[in-house]
């Protein structure tokens, strides 16, 4: 044990500042080694003397080189310096302060989490938080972010300044607006028949509801009703409305075929989902040779919906009903994709006929468009 009224001093510099160093073993029995981080010399403490005497038996000095001494000195430099570690651990705790703070203040939880998740980033990236000039300086300096993707990290960064009672001149970055890409409807069902079962039935409901990839995810077993089949989306996400939209039997018939581990149907993480999706993509991209592939992302889904259903009915307001939308100015991108997908195109569809009631029906169901009556024989067709 070490007395702590008699510190460790080197018998060179003096200095307290000392390390244990291993044990030298000796006839009468093994001596405590120490050296210091100082001056670099390593010495021992004789075990004969009186302990309230601090002799030392100097054996040799060490030599210890520029590196070494840097590594001894690292630790005395952290505690001295208040800059590095201090405002490391200050910043850090900032970051869950300003979590709890949105919380409290009402904030959505994906908004929580998209907020610290960029606040880290630009921590990550050299950005001191408290210093919105130097916020301003990493913000421009990343050049594979778009206009749209700083603006948001801008309103991000005023709601952490908010947050701390600052006030700074955000910078001006205008949102890009870009049509999204529409794909084709055999592109969608490659995809879903390429990928594993789970990540297929996630693509499936995508496909059949244009749900938001939040609201889907969230969806528990007991919102799937299986004799109306119908399934209701009872969180939606923000800007989103509660809704019932009608399913498949087929769709039905995947989600049962999936383990049940919880409440939710989906139980692994949105991320995990997602980069599942990627993996399996990359793959089908490759193997059929369809570059157009690559672009398809989980909300790509939601798109191909909402403009299929505004050109099959040519109803804003049930495209606004379909896809939660609270407001119908968020609908009138869907015009314009109609009308640039389906006047691009030559207008090539699947015919079908069916001669009975029941052939009717599955084709409707399976998003045929009744044409008319020829003869005996009913009409359908879809959109190739």
């Amino acid at each position: 044990m070490i007395d702590a009224s008699h510190p460790i001093h080197c018998p060179e510099c003096a200095s307290t500042l000392t390390w244990r160093d291993g044990l030298r073993k000796t006839e009468l029995g093994a001596i405590q080694r120490w050296i210091c981080r100082k001056c670099g010399y390593r010495f021992s403490k004789s075990n004969l003397n009186n302990k309230n005497k601090l002799n030392y038996i100097s054996k040799r000095r060490v030599c210890v080189s520029e590196n070494e001494m840097r590594n001894l000195a690292a630790p005395e430099s952290r505690m001295e310096e208040t800059g590095a570690g201090d405002h490391t651990k200050d910043v850090k705790g900032k970051i869950v302060e300003f979590l709890w703070w949105m919380k409290k203040e009402g904030y959505r939880p994906s908004t929580i989490e998209s907020r610290v998740k960029m606040i880290r980033t630009l921590f990550d990236r050299g950005a001191d938080l408290f210093y919105p000039e130097k916020v301003k300086e990493v913000i421009a300096e990343q050049e594979t972010w778009n206009d749209s993707t700083k603006a948001k990290v801008v309103d991000d960064y005023s709601c952490f300044i908010t947050m701390l009672g600052l006030v700074w001149k955000a910078p001006k970055y205008r949102r890009c607006e870009r049509l999204p890409f529409i794909p084709l409807e055999s592109e969608l069902d490659q995809l879903i028949a390429g990928c594993g079962r789970r990540v297929a039935a996630f693509l499936q409901g995508l496909k059949e509801t244009g749900a938001d990839p939040g609201e889907l995810w969230r969806v528990e077993w007991t919102d799937v009703d299986v004799e109306k089949r119908v399934l209701t989306l009872n969180h939606p996400v923000k800007g989103h409305s509660p809704r019932s939209l009608p399913i498949s039997a087929s769709w039905i018939s995947m989600v049962e075929r999936l383990p049940r581990n919880g409440k939710r149907i989906f139980t692994s993480t949105q991320d995990s989902l997602s980069a599942n999706f990627r993996c399996q993509r990359r793959r089908l991209e490759c193997k059929l040779g369809n570059p157009r592939l690559g672009k398809v992302c989980f909300t790509t889904f939601r798109h191909w919906k909402g403009t299929m259903e505004y050109h099959r009915t040519g109803d804003a307001y049930h495209v606004k009903k379909i896809l939660g939308h609270k407001s119908l100015k968020n609908t009138e991108i869907y015009i314009h994709l109609e009308e640039a997908v389906f006047q691009a195109s030559n207008e090539e569809f699947h015919v079908k006929v069916a001669e009975s009631v029941d052939e009717a029906r599955a084709l409707l169901e399976s998003g045929f468009e009744y044409v008319g009556r020829i003869h005996e024989a009913e009409m359908f067709r879809k959109r190739k």
